[in-house]
């Protein structure tokens, strides 16, 4: 089925192809500049360290959905062994089988296409089973720091968590940064809380799945007029989920990572900042979200860490 006319419109609004070169391969990170960086260090006041990743483990997030895509699976492939003969220390060694979309991660722009193109117009087939993504691998993101904001939706809005299918909107956008006292600015790491991690906190996998919060299509519009560096949420799918317009699946993937050429991140924790940062009065903070260099990968893990 064919991308209905009311997404090409929105593509054609937010496509930056070309707007950093034919060669770009990281999108709207150029726009963290060095002097993105320095503004974004001074937001750190207490020095107080804030986790937002979910813990790696066999019983995580992912229930089987998606083909591949497994919980961690850790074995111990060497126990208390003298290497060197014995009475030598002893070491212990540990393998990982996951995927790398499994937890707490950031999406590379190769990680959907649409139409049979990547960022930058790229043909979707230079994506390839031996060698991952030859453009625009998450290893192309070499650093991933800069100002974090957090837009508290679901505080916003006077709730803890917003219900199931709730699509944010811009107007939800606008009204998290009236609640904050602040505003996204270019170069900015926008994360947008809606509580609904807190499902998957309680035990429940299936419901923190389906029906979901997420960001409505109509979304990348703002964070396109805003000049947005990347954007994560607390959320399985992202995007509203089911979708908000029947049959259209993973819009806003498509509008962020083929057309804007914009990382977006999943299933971030962002209770514990949720609470830091009502605390302070402060919801903009110096963000390091450093991706693992999987040469190829169209994913990667991500331990971030927001420092007040």
């Amino acid at each position: 089925m064919a991308l209905p006319e009311e997404f090409h419109t929105i593509a054609g609004r937010v496509n930056n192809w070309g707007r950093w070169g034919a060669d770009d391969e990281i999108g709207t990170l150029n726009l963290i500049t060095d002097d993105v960086v320095r503004e974004a260090v001074r937001e750190v006041r207490t020095g107080r360290r804030v986790p937002l990743a979910l813990p790696l483990a066999q019983d995580g997030v992912q229930t089987g959905m998606i083909a591949g895509r497994v919980n961690p699976l850790h074995a111990m492939v060497q126990l208390n062994q003298e290497l060197f003969g014995p009475g030598t220390v002893a070491c212990s060694d540990d393998a990982v089988t996951m995927g790398l979309q499994a937890g707490t991660h950031w999406d590379a722009l190769t990680h959907v296409s649409h139409s049979g193109k990547l960022y930058n117009g790229r043909p979707a087939h230079t994506v390839t089973a031996h060698g991952g993504a030859e453009f625009s691998g998450i290893d192309k993101v070499r650093h991933l720091v800069s100002r974090g904001v957090l837009l508290d939706v679901a505080r916003a809005r006077g709730v803890d968590r917003l219900p199931g299918g709730h699509a944010v909107t811009p107007e939800d956008l606008e009204a998290a940064e009236e609640f904050a006292g602040t505003r996204a600015r270019a170069g900015d790491i926008v994360l947008v809380r809606t509580g609904q991690v807190r499902v998957y906190l309680s035990g429940d996998k299936h419901g923190y799945g389906y029906p979901s919060p997420g960001l409505s299509v109509r979304c990348p519009e703002w964070f396109h007029a805003r000049n947005v560096a990347a954007v994560a949420n607390d959320t399985l799918t992202f995007e509203v989920f089911p979708p908000e317009i029947e049959d259209l699946w993973l819009p806003v993937h498509a509008l962020h990572l083929v057309e804007m050429g914009m990382l977006q991140g999943q299933n971030w924790n962002l209770e514990e900042l949720s609470t830091a940062c009502g605390e302070t009065g402060r919801y903009t903070f110096l963000l390091s979200a450093m991706p693992e260099p999987f040469v190829g990968a169209t994913g990667t893990p991500v331990a971030p860490v927001a420092i007040l």
